[in-house]
């Protein structure tokens, strides 16, 4: 079955210099229907204003991974990490026992727009490690590029959980499709553009949950990138 979660049928929160979509349940937005999908526990759309951010906070047991879609962000951590997480990169934190971090707009004018991903890892208080990762438009372009899995293949940032993320830029016309294997799961985001999956219509902000076996293809309407989910 295609269970389809429209974009405002979000949780939202403007806070002035942050303007936060939540997919599933996250801070004040409550929704029983969503609290996660199988692992896949938090995907929120932020938009920080120039030289705002989130000042020192704690994560633990948590895989938490930044997707940026326009913009720069600057992290710091309690790791000792201290980076600079642009278009094209992946960022990936497992918090394990315990860290906090920061993370501000890099730039005090533009704004910067990223999904913030939180997967639930299969081992708790692992050591808390960090990983960021480059992918290129042209590695994404008109095709499936894996981002994160298990066990870091094809250059993937590596999660503790039985999940493997993979993302497409797509120009208009152009189709990807992934074979969602026997009791697995899938879940597309849509993060710009429009796309046809299974003659339905998704936008910016929308997404789609599969719990069938078979192929899940996807057609932008126009220039769209997306994000497949596949969860155990």
């Amino acid at each position: 079955m295609l269970t389809i979660r429209k974009s405002e049928e979000r949780g939202h929160a403007n806070h002035g210099w942050l303007d936060s979509y939540h997919t599933f349940s996250f801070a004040n937005y409550y929704d029983p229907q969503h609290i996660a999908f199988r692992s896949l526990r938090v995907i929120n759309q932020d938009q920080i204003a120039g030289g705002k951010g989130f000042g020192t906070h704690p994560h633990r047991d948590m895989e938490i991974i930044t997707y940026m879609l326009d913009g720069a962000l600057e992290h710091k951590d309690s790791m000792g990490n201290g980076s600079i997480i642009r278009v094209g990169d992946v960022q990936r934190m497992s918090a394990g026992t315990g860290i906090t971090h920061s993370e501000f707009n890099h730039s005090a004018t533009d704004i910067a727009h990223l999904l913030q991903i939180w997967i639930l890892p299969n081992q708790q208080n692992v050591t808390p490690s960090y990983e960021q990762i480059s992918f290129s438009r042209e590695e994404k372009l008109n095709q499936l590029r894996l981002i994160a899995s298990p066990n870091g293949s094809d250059r993937s940032v590596t999660i503790h959980q039985d999940a493997y993320i993979y993302a497409s830029i797509l120009e208009d016309g152009a189709m990807v499709s992934h074979r969602v294997q026997a009791n697995r799961y899938a879940w597309v985001q849509v993060a710009r553009g429009s796309v046809l999956i299974d003659d339905r219509l998704l936008k910016a902000g929308d997404a789609i949950a599969s719990d069938q076996a078979g192929d899940l293809s996807v057609m932008a309407q126009d220039d769209a990138e997306i994000l497949i989910f596949d969860l155990a």
